[in-house]
């Protein structure tokens, strides 16, 4: 188990392009850390610069006190776990899994232990004797999972290993990641482009955007603070509304007006925050959590928003209304027993305490 530190890296191909423009970023002892972005973001590629599968153009990186910027990826002692599963289609379970220990020439007996330990951790003890061709796509990428485990390497590194997996198999996989880290406490960078992927099983979610960080921190830090506009509408599901306002002062009051003219109250406690927006061009994000029916107009720092309904998605626990509001997308939460038709032009209530005021002009949360 080991520290990994990422200073100052950078990832030039031929021709200029600059995939991963300066990474810095400290991972603890023991950390589940989630890199998440887009596809092109760089996630990927930084973690293949950790393995050492890509070479670096720029900077360092350091695993467990050792610089390891030319060490090669056997000797990094790091555990991988791929997309694709990569297992020998001759061999047994037991085989796929003790296949590196037998390269390192470990006794039988330490091999048998770990790889019986292994498949315990991983509920393969009966499927030992199988070969990969008798197995479910699950236990597939658990007998990949089996074959890191059983290295005891100092950090595990899973570059998108669920994305082969159906949505069902998806959520059982992610809990399987989750108790196998808690069991086998390894330090662990995890790529995937999925947020709820990164936000379940991660003690800190690093989201990258165009080769840089944009935001790293605790899941609902993330959720709750994003630090820009980018990191508010790319973590959470179903993503965060956005509205052009602009900020007006009425009567002493704080207010936000959006194009269509409808004013939004902007809470006191954020009124001194605010107050050098004044009159300027601003965006709004608010959750669809917070954008409701509207049953109770005097709760305080509450809003009114009407418009016509353009679809309902109902959910079971809750239905999802889409709307568009001066041509801008709006999704709501709202109760499952609405009767929300298409069409039907439904008051909705706006949090305003929950709200998120962007900087056009830069992009980050004020």
């Amino acid at each position: 188990m080991a520290q990994v530190s990422i200073r100052d890296v950078v990832k030039e191909y031929e021709g200029g392009a600059r995939v991963v423009k300066g990474v810095n970023l400290e991972i603890a002892d023991q950390e589940f850390v989630v890199l998440v972005g887009p596809s092109g973001c760089g996630k990927s590629t930084t973690l293949r610069m950790i393995a050492g599968l890509e070479e670096i153009s720029e900077g360092e990186i350091w695993i467990g006190g050792d610089l390891v910027n030319d060490v090669p990826p056997r000797d990094r002692d790091i555990a991988m776990v791929f997309q694709n599963y990569a297992l020998y289609p001759h061999m047994s379970v037991f085989d796929n899994m003790a296949f590196g220990l037998k390269l390192r020439k470990r006794p039988k007996g330490e091999i048998k232990q770990r790889v019986d330990e292994a498949a315990r951790i991983l509920g393969l003890g009966g499927l030992l004797d199988r070969k990969p061709k008798a197995l479910s796509g699950g236990q597939r990428q658990r007998v990949a999972m089996g074959r890191a485990i059983v290295r005891h390497p100092r950090v595990f590194l899973f570059d998108e290993p669920l994305s082969n997996l159906d949505a069902k198999l998806r959520v059982q996989m992610r809990t399987e990641i989750k108790k196998v880290h808690q069991t086998v406490k390894t330090t662990t960078v995890y790529v995937t482009h999925d947020q709820v992927e990164a936000m379940t099983l991660a003690d800190r979610v690093v989201v990258m955007n165009a080769g840089m960080i944009e935001q790293a921190g605790p899941p609902q830090e993330l959720y709750h603070r994003p630090a820009s506009r980018f990191v508010a509408g790319f973590i959470g599901s179903p993503a965060m509304n956005f509205l052009p306002c602009q900020m007006m002062r009425t009567d002493g009051h704080f207010s936000l007006q959006l194009g269509d003219g409808t004013t939004l109250p902007i809470p006191e406690d954020r009124s001194a925050r605010y107050v050098r927006f004044q009159n300027r061009k601003m965006l709004l994000g608010l959750r669809p959590e917070h954008v409701t029916e509207y049953h109770d107009p005097a709760r305080p720092g509450v809003g009114r928003l009407e418009a016509p309904v353009d679809v309902v998605e109902p959910m079971g626990m809750e239905t999802l209304v889409h709307f568009f509001i001066e041509g801008e997308p709006i999704v709501a939460r709202v109760d499952p027993a609405t009767h929300a038709e298409p069409g039907q032009r439904l008051p909705l209530a706006a949090d305003m305490n929950h709200m998120h005021l962007i900087d056009p002009d830069t992009g980050l949360v004020v």
